[in-house]
């Protein structure tokens, strides 16, 4: 199977200078970040790893890409035979069509290397805030900008004439190197239930961010498959997200799991606002999103929720683990995470090593197939189950 590698360009100890809007600088600076991190990044290849993705966050010190696109557009100059992704590019917060003319020219700059497009709608109010775009318009939001990237991808000449957007005739140069293959290649990221079975009837594919159980994410994808399955669509298999920390000791890589992923938490909560379940409720298609504000605090608890399923441990025991979120999750490739939280970057650089050493040729030689209960099924009324319970929707609405 195949195994990819992204990065957080995430300054976890300036969040409460940047909270209290102190004066700087941080302790750390954001471009000492970005150093460490392009480092790493350019070791990914090398050490024969598949693909390199990119995360689409901005304005907090939780995730500093800038954008997907244009982080991956540089490291396109700097690789010359690995795949990459996008984890995702949040389509309400753009232009539609400044996202298709980016997508074009990197697509050309990779000069026939795979891109896949994950693709979301986003959840921080204030990335939403400074882009001046409503999140209680993100669904239809998302929905109309995925309409003009197919029309783009598809049409050399198109127009579009919708809710959010007026688009007049128009053209994409350079023109598309792949745009099939684009089109087959997008994946969608989601936390709310909602959300899966429009992307399910839209035709595209999994991409899963860790925001769940194995368990939980095995029940989508017979969901997922089962909606596929009734639009005459073949099953598909996801692409998922794992953090993993290999070291040379299981205890070593313990510590290390469990400290640096409470801090990814703490990260993910502060920039997302977790603690105003309120503001959730009250913005149109956020409203499952409270839940998420009722968060356990006790420290180990949460270490055994959020570390303990992860891929940590020896080698043989990344191996062993990463086997087992395949089976659960039936995968056909892998994101690793290996530098989350404030992890230091020589810790992420010695993980990366001894994994590629040790644990990746036996990945690709690993199959990874898709288990019979995830393929998907629909019974004689045009519904889907979905997990335990059956969804209501018709097929192809």
């Amino acid at each position: 199977m195949k195994v990819g590698v992204h990065f957080n360009f995430q300054n976890y100890l300036d969040w409460d200078r940047f909270l209290s809007k102190a004066p700087g600088p941080p302790k750390v600076t954001d471009q000492q970040i970005y150093d460490e991190e392009i480092a790493l990044a350019e070791l990914v290849e090398p050490l024969g790893f598949d693909s390199y993705w990119a995360i689409d966050h901005h304005f907090t010190p939780y995730v500093m890409t800038g954008g997907a696109l244009q982080h991956l557009t540089f490291m396109a100059g700097r690789t010359s035979s690995i795949d990459f992704g996008t984890m995702i590019v949040v389509l309400p917060w753009y232009d539609p069509i400044v996202v298709a003319d980016q997508i074009s020219a990197l697509d050309n700059l990779l000069q026939g290397r795979q891109l896949t497009l994950g693709m979301g709608r986003g959840a921080a109010v204030r990335e939403f805030d400074a882009f001046r775009v409503p999140m209680a318009e993100a669904r239809s939001r998302f929905n109309e900008t995925l309409d003009i990237l197919r029309k783009a991808m598809s049409q050399e000449w198109f127009s579009h004439e919708g809710e959010h957007f007026t688009i007049p005739e128009t053209t994409i140069r350079p023109s598309y190197r792949n745009p099939q293959r684009l089109m087959d290649r997008m994946r969608i990221a989601w936390t709310s239930p909602e959300t899966l079975p429009i992307a399910a009837n839209a035709g595209l594919g999994m991409l899963m961010t860790n925001q769940k159980s194995w368990d939980d994410y095995s029940s989508d994808v017979a969901a997922f498959n089962s909606i596929r399955a009734g639009n005459g669509l073949k099953p598909t298999q996801p692409t998922v997200v794992v953090r993993m920390t290999c070291a040379e000791t299981e205890e070593e890589a313990w510590q290390a799991m469990k400290v640096h992923s409470l801090e990814a938490g703490e990260s993910s909560r502060r920039h997302y606002q977790f603690d105003d379940p309120e503001r959730f409720r009250n913005t149109k298609g956020y409203e499952q999103y409270a839940k998420l504000s009722n968060a356990i605090t006790d420290q180990e608890t949460l270490a055994e929720k959020s570390a303990r399923p992860q891929a940590w441990g020896t080698p043989d025991q990344v191996f062993e683990k990463l086997k087992e979120i395949q089976r659960k999750t039936s995968a056909d490739e892998f994101v690793l995470n290996v530098r989350f939280g404030a992890m230091p970057s020589e810790q992420a650089e010695r993980s990366m090593r001894l994994f590629a050493k040790e644990v990746l040729p036996r990945l690709h030689e690993l199959e990874a197939p898709l288990a019979a209960e995830m393929r998907g099924a629909v019974d004689g009324a045009g519904h889907v189950a979905f997990g335990n319970a059956e969804e209501p929707t018709r097929l192809g609405l």
